[in-house]
């Protein structure tokens, strides 16, 4: 389950990629607009402002964040973005932190861009941190016992490739493409920070998999470590180096 309320925890900072993503788009009038993995529906408002005469679509496997959407006025669906086809006018597709949590994202990306018409624009942001020390913690603390019995597969590095790797993908299929990174260093306040940060997106594996005890008892063990891997500022804020990968193509 998503938390919608945990994950609008610092709606701004974790916004800041999705908006420097969409700039990149240079559509002109879409037909449709789709925002596959839409979450909360606070970023997909931004499309249907800067696209009013576009078919909205958006999409999200989880019904928590479907629920929120709609609460914020988008016409949100449940439904696995695995299965998903563009419609024949579908002229501008988007999708925000979401294909790290699909192993087979790769061959997805290769049948929509198939599947799209020609002039279409596919933009795409996943996160480039997973080898970061907020990620490698989690991982290792989940290898250890007891927890490796309950937490198994939790995702690497190789969840999501670097830019060239999108960039090819992307140009094999015959697309135009622009592909980057970017590292935020993202300031955070108050207590536990990074895991505050964290438990909204990279551990919501380990919190379905784990009782409310177990979970209290894997935060304690995770806070000291993660303190020690990102310091605390004399002012009480912490910095978090938050990198980031995009691609956007032109079909």
């Amino acid at each position: 389950m998503w938390d919608p309320e945990k994950y609008l925890d610092n709606a701004d900072l974790r916004g800041r990629p999705f908006y420097d993503l969409i700039a990149r788009i240079d559509a002109d009038r879409p037909r449709r607009v789709v925002d596959l993995g839409c979450g909360p529906g606070n970023l997909t408002a931004s499309l249907a402002k800067r696209w009013p005469g576009a078919a909205l679509e958006a999409i999200d496997s989880s019904p928590e964040m479907v629920a929120a959407a709609r609460e914020n006025g988008i016409d949100a669906r449940v439904a696995d973005l695995r299965e998903w086809s563009p419609s024949p006018d579908t002229d501008v597709v988007v999708t925000n932190a979401v294909l790290q949590w699909v192993p087979e994202h790769r061959q997805l990306l290769r049948r929509w861009i198939g599947e799209l018409p020609s002039g279409a624009w596919f933009a795409m942001q996943v996160p480039g941190n997973l080898d970061a020390p907020s990620h490698v913690l989690v991982r290792e603390l989940a290898s250890r016992e007891p927890w490796a019995r309950r937490l198994g597969g939790l995702r690497g590095p190789d969840a999501v490739d670097p830019p060239l790797g999108y960039a090819d993908l992307f140009a094999d299929a015959g697309c135009t493409v622009d592909a980057w990174e970017t590292t935020y260093a993202q300031r955070l306040s108050g207590e536990d920070a990074v895991l505050e940060w964290i438990t909204g997106t990279a551990l919501r594996p380990v919190r379905s998999a784990l009782d409310d005890d177990e979970w209290r008892r894997f935060r304690a063990e995770l806070a000291p470590m993660l303190d020690e891997a990102y310091p605390p500022r004399a002012d009480g804020t912490t910095w978090f180096p938050f990198r980031r990968v995009f691609a956007v193509a032109r079909v």
